[in-house]
Formats: C-alpha cells, structure tokens, sequence
C-alpha cells in the first residue's frame, strides 16, 4: 500500500537507527554545570568594579580555568547586612529554579562596621545556615574579622561567630574572606575599604581550595 515502506526500505531504517542509537551511546556524557551561589555584601557584589572584575566572576573564570564547568551566581547586595540577608534569602533561593551545589554565605561586615550587636549578627547568620541545611544545599562560609577600633570584647564577640557555626552546622569555613588584602597597598579602590580588581583577585586565590572542595572537586 503507498505509504508504507517496502521490506527493504524498512531493513535499511533499521540499520540507520541502529548506527545512529550507537554512535549516541558512544559519545561521553557532559558533565552538568555546577551552581555556586554567592550570597553576601558589596564585597561578593563587586562594588566600584566593572563587569567581569568582581568576585562572582573572577571565581567563575578560576573554575572554569582548573576545569570544572561551573556558574557563580552573584547575589551580592551593597550595604547588606546579615538581617538583610536573611530577609532575602528565600526569594534569591525561588529566583535561581535550580538548587545550588554550593552557596557562599559572605556576611557580617556591615553589621560590624555599624557597630550592631555580635549576637545579633550570629542569630541572623545561624537562621540563613538552618535554611540552607534544610534545604540540603551544602555551604563555605566566609568570615569576618572586627576591626581594632572597636575594642578586644566586641572583637572577641565578633570573631568567634564564624567558627562557632562553622562547627555547629559541620559547614566550611574560610576564616577571612578579605585575608591578604586587608592593609595591603594597590589592593583597594579610593575608598581604601573595597577590594580592587587586584584585591578580588587575591580573595578567590585564598578561597578557591575551600570552594573546589566543596563541590567535590579536587
């Protein structure tokens, strides 16, 4: 009947389809792009910088370079604080649709340099951490150290959050996320507080052994 394939026209698709089915299963599987979220301040941001300079894509581009197909999804906001932080992070968490293989959790500063409380800053960075880990996305959190001026008990209050929830949430730490940069010279732009592109560049320097690691990579 017309429209139907003679006995060796059908033999004929069958060996196509077969060599094609074949050849699909001799070509490698890619491996899938791996998400990191980078959650944090004007430092995770890339505040004064120009697109490309900032932390989210220096470490993307420091990834890709050691061969490891990942995204850095910048969710930095200027002038955050660990309250803002926890306000937002379930919307940034919504916007991204896929779950991330890592998140970057980079907050405290302002809350320091504000002179807030200690305890509250631990409290807002402890609910952001029970989140994350209720919602199986594994975490590297990034530290913060207090500056001199505001006396050794509010250094000493302040410092210890990180380490604290660091081992009360079996996280990664990477004790201070500015190391290396902080007081160096040519590592900042004008405002001597904000890493330059330089500075940024020592930051995911430090920080990318922590960050491999805890996407299981080596």
């Amino acid at each position: 009947m017309k429209g139907f394939p003679t006995a060796y026209g059908a033999r004929r698709l069958l060996v196509h389809a077969a060599a094609f089915f074949a050849l699909a299963g001799a070509v490698p599987a890619v491996a899938a792009e791996k998400l990191v979220l980078a959650f944090g301040d004007s430092l995770t941001a890339g505040y004064g910088l120009k697109p490309g300079q900032g932390f989210a894509d220096q470490l993307q581009a420091a990834l890709r370079r050691d061969g490891i197909a990942a995204r850095v999804h910048n969710a930095g906001v200027s002038g955050d604080t660990t309250a803002g932080g926890k306000a937002r992070l379930g919307w940034v968490l919504t916007g991204l649709k896929l779950k991330p293989d890592l998140a970057i959790v980079e907050l405290g500063a302002n809350d320091m340099l504000r002179g807030l409380p200690p305890e509250q800053a631990r409290a807002n960075l402890e609910a952001i951490l029970a989140e994350l880990q209720r919602r199986k996305i594994p975490v590297l959190l990034a530290g913060m150290l207090a500056s001199p001026n505001l006396g050794a008990d509010y250094r000493r209050r302040f410092d210890s959050i990180y380490p604290a929830l660091a081992r009360r949430y079996n996280v990664r730490l990477y004790p201070f996320f500015l190391n290396g940069v902080t007081g160096q010279p040519g590592m900042h732009i004008g405002d001597r507080m904000h890493p330059n592109m330089r500075g940024v560049a020592v930051i995911v320097k430090g920080i990318l052994p922590q960050v491999k690691a805890g996407l299981g990579a080596k």
